[in-house]
């Protein structure tokens, strides 16, 4: 059911369990990459929706330190997820709720967009998203009229998501190539262990280095042989300092600078999005950009920058410049491209920077060794 041209939508994130299996700590304040966990899911869903609440039964000072409304269940017990949906509905006055959980770090920037289209093509009741294997319930586009409904299902004593899904006519709303966005944190362990590798179905390699090592440099001349061997290949390149690809006087640079926050201008050769970001916003996570990708099309990720995220990287490393390497505080750095031969006590292989060859036979081996 549409109210409105526009439907309008909140953004619940459930923060409400009890976190049994996390050794009772409350999730949504845990620690990751040195933020509460909740912080990756307000900045991933703020952008999508309308407005955004939390949904929490604990800590609410605490919760409500992140500036945004705290509600807690309307019906006592820790009755799950299908509570905190219930009192959503009940205290906002949108179309629809759009939740997601408080301990998934990736979620997808495409969520509300896939979502919503999919229900409104399908005339389906609710939007549910589907991984490639399995339903992701908690997240779910649920329209608000359903209120009634949800309540008397839990006044009944019933608690499944999945039963109660199932009365409705649903939409499994396919985010297949962007599985990653489901990953979530349910024992301490799981803190440590993701951060081992950042997961993604397409290889991933790192080139990192101090500025003016030569990076670019490299990559530009990588590219072309990589095409040669038939290679679709990704750059993702971080910038570390303010810089803009628009130019004034452009129509999408003054379309822009009137307040499109996004701005997308596309050509039978060319499509650019451009988004503005918040001014308080931290420099953009590379597992949330990898997830704007069309990652079907892909067999190679290169990722210029990013030196601090854990993905397996080749250093750069030229002597003359008198930098120190960063292998020894790196254990994700596979390979070491120099200009010079190094005398390096670690087992680690040495390529030479300026052998182009040794480099691409370097990297299908790491394509073949991902795929494997």
């Amino acid at each position: 059911m549409i109210t409105s041209p526009t439907p309008s939508i909140t953004g619940v994130i459930l923060a409400g369990g009890q976190a049994r299996r996390m050794g009772g700590e409350d999730k949504g304040l845990v620690l990751y990459q040195q933020q509460a966990l909740i912080r990756f899911a307000i900045d991933a869903l703020k952008p999508q929706v309308d407005q955004l609440i939390i949904n929490a039964n604990r800590n609410i000072e605490r919760y409500q330190d992140f500036s945004f409304p705290v509600i807690s269940d309307s019906i006592d017990g820790y009755c799950g997820p299908l509570a905190g949906m219930l009192t959503a509905m009940q205290s906002v006055d949108t179309d629809y709720i759009l939740t997601s959980p408080c301990d998934c770090p990736s979620i997808s920037p495409q969520l509300r967009q896939r979502m919503m289209e999919s229900l409104l093509l399908s005339s389906a009741d609710i939007a549910v998203a589907f991984d490639g294997q399995r339903l992701q319930p908690v997240f779910s586009l649920i329209p608000c009229h359903l209120q009634d409904d949800l309540q008397a299902y839990l006044l009944q004593g019933d608690r499944k998501i999945d039963l109660w899904l199932q009365r409705h006519k649903l939409t499994l709303v396919d985010f297949s190539d962007q599985a990653e966005t489901f990953v979530n944190f349910n024992h301490p362990e799981d803190l440590i262990t993701s951060d081992t590798v950042l997961k993604s179905t397409v290889p991933l390699l790192g080139f990192a280095a101090f500025s003016g090592t030569g990076k670019t440099t490299l990559l530009t001349q990588l590219l072309p042989l990589l095409n040669e061997q038939n290679l679709n290949v990704a750059v993702i390149k971080h910038a570390h300092h303010k810089f803009d690809i628009d130019k004034p006087g452009k129509d999408s640079y003054e379309l822009r600078k009137a307040g499109a926050k996004q701005m997308l201008i596309a050509s039978s050769n060319l499509i650019a999005l451009m988004e503005t970001q918040a001014a308080d916003l931290d420099d953009p996570r590379l597992s949330e950009l990898l997830l704007r990708l069309d990652t079907k099309k892909l067999d190679l990720i290169l990722v210029e920058g990013f030196k601090h995220e854990a993905i397996p990287k080749i250093e750069l490393h030229r002597p003359s410049l008198k930098k120190p390497l960063l292998h020894p505080d790196d254990n994700n750095i596979i390979a070491i491209a120099s200009d010079e031969m190094l005398d390096i006590n670690a087992p680690i292989i040495q390529l030479d920077l300026n052998d182009n060859e040794a480099i691409i036979k370097f990297i299908k081996q790491h394509i073949k060794n991902w795929t494997a």
